[in-house]
């Protein structure tokens, strides 16, 4: 999965700032939603996160929760979603 994250809180002009990184596919499980994401944003609070939060060590801290895309899969306790639906949402 491609994604956009950092491992220490830099400037924004630091070019180390935020990185294009692969991490694994994720699985949905439980009641999560597995999405393909075609637009992302980063809000106010992405950007506070950004200057403070660290990584967990070895791994890597991705912003911009607020995301619209298509299912792609599905946790066996969904039951109000499909793979095919067109979604939006804000936050994990």
């Amino acid at each position: 999965m491609r994604a956009i994250g950092y491992q220490t809180p830099l400037p924004i002009e630091n070019p180390a700032s935020l990185q294009d990184i692969d991490l694994p596919e994720p699985v949905a499980t439980g009641r999560d939603l597995l999405v393909a994401v075609k637009a992302i944003s980063v809000n106010p609070v992405d950007t506070k996160v950004r200057r403070t939060a660290t990584a967990e060590p070895g791994g890597w801290k991705v912003l911009g929760w607020d995301a619209a895309g298509t299912v792609v899969g599905i946790g066996p306790e969904v039951t109000d979603f499909a793979v095919g639906d067109e979604v939006f949402y804000a936050g994990a």
